[in-house]
Order: C-alpha cells, then sequence, then structure tokens
C-alpha cells in the first residue's frame, strides 16, 4: 500500500463516519432509528436492499465458492435469490408493508401468535449474529492476509499475532459508531456508497483476468469443463452445490416511502443481482484458472499450490502450518481467492480502491444484519416481553444498546468461523436451520387461511429439529466430526459442504412443510376477519400507482425472471 492507497481508504471511513454525525440530529424516535422515519426513495432502498445482500459472505464467500465449485455458484442468485427477490416484491411486500409490521417476526405475530413471534424472533437474532460475525471475520482476515498494518504496528511493538484480532475490534468499532448514531438511515447510505465502491473495485478484476487468460473460452480451456457449465453436477440433490437464499434483507424495503416503492426495492434490487456472478464469482474462477506461482513461503508460511492457481492453503494460526483435512490432504483457503487477486492484478492507487471495496462489503454486510439484530431484539423480544409499556424515547435507547451488545456477540461468532475454509458454507449451514422453516411458514401462511398459530408453530420446531438432527447424523466428505455435522454418528457422506447444506435444507423446509399442514387440520382454523389484510385471498389489491408499464411491479418483475432464464442458457 503507498501513499495514494492509504488516502482512498482514509477517506471512506472518513465519509463512513461522516454519514453517522451527519444523521444524528435526525435520528428521534424509534421509527427514525429503526425504519428511517419510511422516508427513503425506492432506487435508494434497492441499492441498498442490494449492498447489504453484497457483504463479506457475498464478496469472498462467492468468491470462494466459484473457486470451490466453479459457475454452478451463480444459481446462489440466479435461483437462490432472484425468485425469492420478485417473490417478496409481488406477494410479500403488500401483506409485509401494508400490515405495518416492524420486523419479520412481528408480522408473524399478526399472523399467527405470540408464541410464533417469539420462536422466530430468537432464531433470527442468532442468525444475524451468525451472519455479522462472518463479515468480521472475513475483514480480519483480509487484513492480517494483505498485511497492512504488519509495519504501523511494528513500529509502535505490536505483533503481527495480535493482527486478526485486532482487525475484528477495528470492524466492529466502525460499524458500531455509525450506526449507533444514525440508525438504519446512516447503514442505508452508507450502503449505497459501498455499492458503488464494491462495483468499481470489482469489475476491473473480472475485466482484467478474462483478458489475461484469453476470454470465457480461454478460461474454458484452462479447466474441467464442470467449472464453467452452470447446471454440471445438479441433476441429484446429492451433487448438488447450489446454495439458497430466500430471504434477504427486507427491513430496507420497509424504509421506502409507499407501497408501490416498498414492492419496487427488491425488484430493482434483482437487476444488478442477475450481474453479480461476474463481480464476485468469475474472479475466484480465473483465481484457480491462472498459471501457478511455484511451491514457495509466504509470510514465511504459506504455501502456494500449484494444482490450484494462486489459491493458498489454510494456515493453522498456532503451529503455522497448512491445515490438514481427515485424509492427509493439505487444505486451500478459498476465501483468499479475491484477496489473492487483488494482489495479484492491482497496481498502487487501484489496489487501495479493491481494498476499500472489500472494506467496504464487510462493512455493508455487518451493518446490514445488526440493524436486523436491534430491530428483533427491541421490538420482538424486549418490547413485547421484557417492558411492554416503556416510551419511545427508551425504546430507541435500547435500540442504540442492542447494536452494542449485539456487536459483542458478533464477535464471539467470528471466531467460530475460522473453522470452515468458505465461509458461504458456513453462512449457507446457518440459513438452513433458519431460514429453510420459515420460509415454509410464510408459504403456508400467505396462501393457506387454515394455517393456525400452532400449526406454524409446531411446524417451526419441527423442521429445525429436523435439520439438527440431519446435521448430527451426516458430514461432508474429508471433514471431521464437530462443527461441520456428524456430533452424534455419521450415517451418510456427502460430497461436499454445500450438498449437506442443501439437503439439510430440504430436510427443514419438508419437514415444517408437513407439520405445519397437519397440526391447523388438527386444530381451530383462525377467525377470517383478523386475517384480513395478512392472507392472499383475504386481502384487497391495492390501486396501482399511475407510473410507466414499465415501472409497474408485474413488469419489472416479467423482464428480471426472463433474464435471469436467458443467462441460465447462455451458460448451458
Amino acid at each position: 500500500m503507498t501513499g495514494i492507497d492509504w488516502l482512498i481508504l482514509l477517506l471512506y471511513f472518513m465519509f463512513v463516519l461522516g454519514i453517522g454525525v451527519a444523521l444524528k440530529g435526525r435520528t428521534k424516535t424509534s421509527t427514525d432509528f429503526f425504519l428511517a422515519g419510511r422516508a427513503i426513495p425506492a432506487w435508494v432502498c434497492g441499492l441498498a436492499f442490494l449492498s447489504a445482500n453484497l457483504g463479506a459472505q457475498e464478496v469472498i464467500g462467492m468468491g470462494a465458492s466459484g473457486a470451490k465449485y466453479g459457475i454452478a455458484t451463480s444459481h446462489f442468485y440466479w435461483i437462490g435469490a432472484i425468485p425469492a427477490m420478485v417473490f417478496v416484491g409481488i406477494f410479500m411486500m403488500p401483506f409485509y408493508y401494508g400490515s405495518r409490521a416492524r420486523s419479520v417476526p412481528e408480522y408473524l405475530r399478526l399472523r399467527f401468535d405470540e408464541k410464533t413471534r417469539s420462536l422466530n424472533a430468537i432464531s433470527f437474532a442468532v442468525m444475524t449474529i451468525f451472519s455479522s460475525g462472518i463479515s468480521m471475520y472475513a475483514m480480519a482476515k483480509l487484513i492480517q492476509t494483505l498485511h497492512i498494518f504488519d509495519a504501523p504496528f511494528h513500529s509502535i511493538g505490536i505483533s503481527a499475532q495480535c493482527i486478526f484480532h485486532i482487525g475484528i475490534l477495528t470492524s466492529a468499532v466502525v460499524v458500531l459508531v455509525y450506526i449507533f448514531l444514525g440508525g438504519i438511515t446512516s447503514a442505508i447510505y452508507n450502503e449505497v456508497l459501498q455499492f458503488f465502491l464494491i462495483v468499481a473495485g470489482f469489475l476491473p478484476l473480472t475485466w482484467l483476468g478474462l483478458k489475461n487468460l484469453g476470454g470465457w473460452t480461454g478460461l474454458k480451456a484452462r479447466l474441467d469443463p464442470s467449472f464453467t457449465h452452470s447446471w454440471a453436477g445438479m441433476a441429484h440433490a446429492s451433487t448438488n452445490r447450489l446454495g439458497v437464499d430466500w430471504f434477504g434483507l427486507v427491513q430496507r424495503a420497509m424504509a421506502a416511502k409507499s407501497m408501490g416503492a416498498a414492492r419496487r426495492t427488491p425488484l430493482i434490487g434483482a437487476f444488478p443481482k442477475m450481474l453479480f456472478p461476474f463481480l464476485v464469482i468469475v474472479p475466484g474462477i480465473i483465481a484457480v484458472a491462472l498459471p501457478a506461482a511455484p511451491a514457495t513461503e509466504i509470510s514465511g508460511s504459506v504455501l502456494r499450490t500449484p494444482e490450484r492457481g494462486i489459491i493458498p492453503y489454510k494456515i493453522d494460526a498456532t503451529t503455522g502450518a497448512p491445515v490438514i483435512d481427515k485424509n492427509g490432504v493439505p487444505q486451500l483457503d478459498y476465501d483468499l481467492a479475491i484477496p489473492s487477486m487483488l494482489l495479484h492484478y492491482f497496481p498502487s492507487g487501484m489496489l487501495g480502491l479493491g481494498i476499500t471495496a472489500l472494506l467496504a462489503s464487510f462493512m455493508s454486510g455487518m451493518a446490514g444484519n445488526v440493524t436486523a439484530f436491534n430491530t428483533v431484539w427491541t421490538y420482538d423480544i424486549y418490547q413485547s416481553y421484557l417492558r411492554p409499556d416503556a416510551s419511545d424515547q427508551h425504546y430507541l435507547w435500547m435500540g442504540r444498546a442492542a447494536t452494542v451488545f449485539g456487536i459483542a456477540l458478533s464477535i464471539g461468532a467470528a471466531y467460530m468461523a475460522n473453522r470452515f475454509n468458505n465461509i458461504m458454507d458456513m453462512l449457507q449451514l446457518v440459513f438452513a436451520f433458519v431460514n429453510a422453516p420459515l420460509f415454509a411458514t410464510f408459504l403456508l401462511g400467505m396462501f393457506w387461511k387454515r394455517t393456525s398459530g400452532h400449526g406454524a408453530f409446531s411446524g417451526l420446531i419441527a423442521g429445525t429439529a429436523a435439520a439438527v438432527l440431519h446435521h448430527a447424523f451426516t458430514l461432508p466428505r474429508a471433514a471431521g466430526s464437530g462443527i461441520k455435522g456428524g456430533w452424534l454418528a455419521v450415517l451418510h457422506t456427502y460430497p461436499s459442504d454445500m450438498a449437506q447444506n442443501f439437503w439439510t435444507a430440504i430436510w427443514a423446509w419438508s419437514t415444517c412443510f408437513l407439520i405445519t399442514i397437519i397440526v391447523s387440520l388438527l386444530t381451530k382454523a383462525p377467525e377470517e376477519n383478523k386475517l384480513v389484510g395478512l392472507v392472499y385471498s383475504l386481502t384487497a389489491r391495492a390501486k396501482e400507482e399511475s407510473l410507466a408499464w414499465y415501472l409497474k411491479p408485474a413488469s419489472l418483475a416479467i423482464v428480471v425472471l426472463a433474464g435471469t432464464v436467458l443467462l441460465n442458457f447462455i451458460f448451458w
């Protein structure tokens, strides 16, 4: 890093913290803090929605998955995310925004009952803590790997071994300050800035890599055909490498200024989401295809491997030696695919922009999850069960306090992420436990008015239990029993972590769906007059705004789905 690189990085941090300071005076109520006063334009919400889903798990994790699994990783977007965003905009948002619910658990209370809300509030809060911790871990690992602060710390007597821990604390403090001061408004406007930084920092990386290898044709010539075929290995779920992301951070859409703006928010975000594979997945594939550096030591311990391009080995922090799996094979550190590409291609100036883009992705991912956590904690746990009659100012104070201890808990989760060589594998495992059964509950609750509160609660319990049991009795190939599964017994071995995650989600969703139906049929049906505005068949259709046809939600949905299908054919 040279002077210009440091200047770019410094300007970014000054701007991020400056937004929080500038918005402090405008954050006077709990609605301002948690929902930005419901006054943000649709295009700003759309970009924030997108940036909140373009955190460390996307930039680092999707690059890692691209290097590990190939272009099939793109189905995380093309099948997992984009149809879900269309679903949110067309079907879910009219209920969610129209009910004036302030969080996902609060909608579940309105539709079902208090116990269903409390169960989801707890699981959702845990999920956001883990997701935020993953972003912290990725940022600290980046700082440690690129040795950004080695020289300054050495000059004041701090050893290089402390850099990882200082990186976690640094990211925690920065995000804490600007959310504590400006709430979700600060997070949203920072996320818009971060979106443009991420695009500016990573688009040149893809272009330079493809140019170096002779374009897409040259890339394909250097790799096994399955790496550049989007449907290779997808014929059966046992070999599937698909990740699933059914729920984005819909809280951004809740900050929109109208129902129409809220519905357009995820649909606007879906357009650039289609192209994200070229921004974050293809660089990981390029890192595998590049000619490998000679087997040598980097920083005294990290060996590059000629078998997988410029992807380095995963190093044990205690021994300094490569981490070995149970078969005695050194593990590659796929999380370093994108950082390795930055060092390989970017000169001074561009390197500073690339590093800043990486840090921006970590900040946006952390902020998205921290704001979701403080909302769920304050409204769905604290207000509901601990202080139901407190003043609005008290809830504003509690939201800020939740930001503090939410980030503290995230620090603990960051250290757990070190057990995986691909943070996306860990994130998808968390999603399989929480989002898969929740999606089944939402589907039945929104489209089947017979679904009862007892049914929804029982389904969520059973779905989560099914995920736990499946994880307890299965294990990815070459993994040891423990955090990756098999902690009761190993009855089945999957070819990869992602295949195990996929089947965990299938068991969780299917069990929740079936148990919810059975218990609902055996219990008393909810009163229909209490479901108006919460169930599709009992909700009046909102009048469309006076917009051009191409700005209406249905038109946007058709175009984005058609584009997604076209991309699947291109990479068939």
